[in-house]
């Protein structure tokens, strides 16, 4: 076992010194493959005799071990059974002992490990868990649910199972009467020590994490026991509901409290019941709903209380969703009421929001654009009012028009009062949008009560025109705009555009940025296949545009400053990709803005979304100015690039990789050109391939390789790594594609006997993980893909006959049970045409040109025969390829995660046989030249094997 504990505690410690942290990390990565590694981190963990920080980089690296070697694909132990066995034994225990920082880490840890052993393989869990609860020490008990909240809470988002709901039940039967009689007791401790701070703190604490796991629990199902018990349940809910002391109070007014936070939790349960067990819960809702409103009138508009006010809110808009409870609204003076109390109050700017305005513009757009404001409490009063309007749609239309005019009215007699109208352009947008706000689109649907063009003419065309407008009225103009996007005539826009483009120009933040984000968004948008904005328009004004936006993210030098706003890289994107070629008279200033930017934020990449645009803005130079300017771009781009991957910044690599494949792929050279013969070893070497978000964009690099230098590759002898990447990529499930894709560059490019030797160990590993277990659907499919690609290439002296010798000398005969079970069936489930249309070849050269399916598999002849029919029903037609790029919603990409699409230069579909235009056509004209070459043979396998029926579709495509 590894015992050194001081000289690894040495590395961690050194692991947080930027000067020494590229070492240390090194030899911390050299340790890791000693036998015990694990357990000499959870010792130092464990110890006090270490510094605070030395126990979090410990905890830190575990976390991190733990999610790289604890199991593989499959769900085998990757560690050392006795290891796994120390692991377990002593996670619990010393979670509960540890400072919350480390505990909050082994939460995750144990999660993880749940993961995969919970339950069947860990069902001691929680029977040690319970066993641990106490009566009235506190302490220990919030390690207890700390840990069984980061195990439970895994269960929020799941699908049901039978599997889900098994390991659910397991649970309830040992953990829910223990968690309700731990409700009682620490509701009793929170009386008792109602005077004493540090005690109704911890106590405290213990009924958030109580109220947690009540939700966690319920999330799939109602519990029995907590149905039996629910009317306790719900008043002791209830009681904290409404609880206040002033000893947990903060001073500060950002600054939470656990009042707050148990307060927002039992609200965030109670949603879950009204959602799925309003049954259950109706008996016991009308106090929650009273003790709500009446929380949403009182309470302070601190920044503190706005969870517990969203999620207040959130419970109402729940509530008003069932129509029975609805009705209780349904009146001009009650929703007067609403809007005045608690609509209102709620959707007026705060001091602290026009600071966020002023000092964190970046900030304050993210909690204000497009849902990322969830927990603000704007977003749930909308979200309140909206749930109203669908249930009395004109109703709240006409109260909440009331108070627009009112507020237009009080700003139009006092330009100052420019905070009324705010109010009044929010609460306008907020009943004049119906459904969800859409990132491509903005508003789809309209309220049918209101006049939204009258609106914009009246009251934002002002703002979008005035110099001297208070910076949030040009902001909401703008807004409006974006938001009502797709409602707004190509007239409208034709004036609009200018306008936003003006704007660009302010000297407020959070102006400029948001004008970034209309402009961005309004080169989007099309109608009838045109873009609403037109490309001449935008290619006039790109010079200036992207100059001004490269300006605008360069004034500060500071990598993470440079980094701040992807809403001005996002638009310098969308500039690129609507311009096309256009770009190319303004190439070098484009060029030098790209390099120095990535050289400088190369240093501390610190936001994914920011270098994704960037990597995407470069991609769209690529692609579209490659075909004239491939040197110049190779030139320009090869050493900032490579400088990326020399500095070891592993979040870039996978964008550099797929940038450098496609700049080859532009590159007219028919032999590897020198900068990548160079870059072949590295690249080739295992290291580069364990990290899994390197695998796609490295795959597609170095197929781009092997078409170019196939023979340099075999002259250098680096076939044989080339394959043992394969070998690699084929064995995990995650990476089978790849494989895959690698294998079939390989073969299109190599000559036949470069890989004699290889043939058979190629085939050997694919046959054994198609009998295994392992096997998956996709892998299947890959594999009759792999089949029909061989199997077309006679031109290349394969062909259907060579793969049965290979596989003859695997398992003699073994192809017949494999063509009848997989490849025969599954062809069918081929769903991109150019694999289809290779099948089509293949099944056709088959018929034409097997000597096997003559003699040794006379069945067969007939059998693929019908297999060919079926395809020719819908014949395959390749998609031309095009210029369209699918807009990338930013919130579906794992950014940071694995692997992320470069969607500007992505890989165009290839036809591996262009020269067949009608497959309809070649299929008759090979059948008769095939007939012809064998002197009738296939006219005889025709009378004799096939049905009347098969007969008459085949010579439709034989009589030409």
């Amino acid at each position: 076992m590894a015992a050194d504990l001081p000289g690894i505690a040495r590395l961690l410690e050194a692991s947080l010194d930027p000067r020494h942290n590229k070492q240390a990390e090194e030899a911390i990565s050299r340790e890791e493959s000693k036998p015990g590694f694990s357990l000499t981190l959870l010792n130092i963990v464990a110890s006090d005799s270490f510094p605070i920080n030395t126990r979090l980089s410990s905890v830190l690296c575990f976390k991190n071990f733990i999610r790289r070697n604890w199991t593989d694909e499959d769900g085998n132990y990757k560690l050392p059974e006795n290891e796994v066995v120390a692991i377990k034994k002593e996670l619990i225990g010393l979670m509960i002992s540890v400072p919350q920082t480390l505990q909050t880490q082994l939460g995750e840890v144990i999660s993880l490990i749940a993961d995969s052993d919970f339950y069947e393989r860990w069902e001691t869990l929680v029977d040690d868990l319970v066993s641990r609860l106490t009566t009235d020490n506190a302490i220990v008990n919030n390690g207890v649910l700390q840990v069984a909240h980061s195990i439970f809470k895994r269960w929020r988002p799941l699908f049901r199972s039978d599997q889900l709901y098994t390991e659910i039940n397991h649970v309830l039967s040992k953990f829910s009467h223990p968690l309700l009689l731990l409700l009682q007791n620490t509701d009793n401790s929170i009386t008792q020590n109602q005077n004493d701070k540090v005690g109704l703190e911890q106590y405290y604490t213990t009924l958030n994490l109580i109220v947690k796991l009540f939700y966690d629990l319920s999330c799939q199902d109602l519990p029995p026991v907590f149905e039996e018990n629910l009317q306790a349940i719900t008043a002791l809910l209830h009681k904290y509901l409404v609880y206040d002391n002033p000893i947990l109070h903060t001073d500060d007014e950002a600054e939470s409290s656990m009042l707050e936070f148990v307060k927002a939790g039992i609200f965030e349960g109670l949603i879950l019941y009204v959602q799925k067990y309003e049954d259950a819960l109706g008996p016991f809702l009308g106090q929650f709903i009273t003790s709500s409103w009446n929380l949403l009138t009182t309470i302070g508009t601190e920044t503190k209380y706005d969870i517990l006010v969203s999620k207040a809110l959130q419970f109402l808009t729940s509530v008003a969703k069932i129509a029975q409870h609805a009705q209780a609204f349904n009146s001009p003076e009650t929703l007067g009421q609403v809007v005045e109390k608690v609509i209102l109050p709620n959707f007026t700017l705060r001091e602290s929001d026009v600071e966020l305005f002023e000092d964190e513009p970046v900030e304050f757009i993210r909690r204000d654009l497009e849902g990322s404001d969830s927990e603000t409490r704007r977003r749930a009063a909308t979200d309140f009012l909206r749930q109203l309007m669908e249930q009395f749609e004109k109703l709240v239309t006409d109260v909440v028009g009331t108070y627009v005019n009112h507020y237009l009215s009080d700003y139009s007699k006092d330009k100052s009062k420019w905070a009324s109208k705010d109010t009044a352009i929010y609460l306008f947008t907020s009943v004049a949008a119906k459904g969800a706000s859409t990132a491509a689109l903005g508003v789809k649907t309209l309220n049918p009560y209101i006049d939204l063009l009258d609106f914009f003419q009246k009251n934002i065309v002002e703002d979008l025109t005035s110099n001297n407008t208070h910076p949030i009225l040009t902001v909401d103009a703008i807004k409006f705009l974006y938001n009502f996007r797709s409602q707004l005539s190509q007239q409208h826009w034709h004036a609009a555009f200018p306008l936003l483009i003006n704007h660009l120009g302010s000297s407020t933040h959070v102006v400029y940025t948001y004008a970034a984000i209309a402009v961005e968004r309004a080169m989007f948008l099309s109608s009838q296949g045109q873009p609403l904005i037109p490309v001449a328009d935008v290619t006039a004004l790109s010079k200036d545009l992207l100059q001004h936006l490269f300006t605008l993210i360069t004034r500060d030098s500071a990598p993470e400053k440079i980094q701040e706003n992807e809403y001005l890289m996002k638009c310098i994107m969308r500039v690129l990709i609507v311009v096309k070629d256009g770009v190319l008279p303004i190439l070098d200033m484009v060029l030098n803005n790209f390099i120095n930017i990535t050289k400088v934020i190369r240093h501390n990449p610190s936001n994914p979304r920011f270098y994704y645009y960037h990597f995407e803005g470069i991609g769209a130079v690529i692609r579209f100015c490659g075909p004239t300017q491939s040197e110049k771009l190779d030139l320009s781009l090869r050493d900032p690039l490579a400088g990326c991957l020399e500095s070891g910044v592993t979040e870039f690599m996978p964008y550099v990789f797929q940038l450098f494949g496609a700049l080859l792929e532009q590159n007219p050279s028919v032999t590897l050109p020198e900068f990548y013969n160079a870059i072949l070893g590295p690249i080739i070497l295992p290291p580069l391939w364990e990290s899994k978000g390197n695998v796609p964009a490295l795959t597609r690099l170095l197929s781009s390789m092997i078409s170019r230098g196939a023979d340099a590759i075999v002259q250098k002898d680096q076939l044989v790594p080339i394959l043992g990447i394969f070998q690699r990529l084929i064995s995990l499930r995650m990476n089978e594609s790849y494989g895959f894709d690698l294998i079939e560059v390989i073969i299109a490019n190599f000559p036949v006997k470069a890989l004699e030797e290889h043939w058979v160990t190629i085939l050997q590993l694919i046959m054994t993980r198609l009998s295994s277990k392992n096997k998956t659907e996709n892998f299947q499919l890959r594999f009759v893909r792999f089949f029909h690609f061989i199997s077309a290439r006679e031109d290349k002296g394969l062909g259907c006959d060579f793969f049965i010798q290979v596989t003859d000398r695997i398992q003699h005969d073994v192809f017949k049970q494999v063509y009848l079970s997989i490849i025969l069936p599954d062809t069918q489930k081929l769903t991109r045409p150019t694999t289809r249309k290779t099948a089509v070849i293949s099944f056709t050269k088959i018929l034409t040109s097997s000597e096997a399916f003559v003699s040794r598999y006379p069945k067969g002849w007939a059998l693929t025969c019908d297999a060919l029919l079926q395809l020719l029903v819908n014949p395959p037609v390749p998609t031309a390829s095009d210029d369209v790029i699918p807009d990338q919603d930013v919130e579906d990409v794992g950014f940071g995660v694995g692997f992320t699409q470069l969607q500007t230069c992505k890989v165009q579909m290839k036809d591996d046989f262009p020269e067949v235009s009608d497959v309809r056509v070649w299929v008759g004209k090979e059948l008769r030249e095939g007939d012809q070459r064998t002197g009738g043979r296939i006219a005889g396998c025709v009378r004799e094997r096939l049905s009347e029926a098969q007969r008459r579709n085949l010579e439709v495509y034989m009589s030409g």
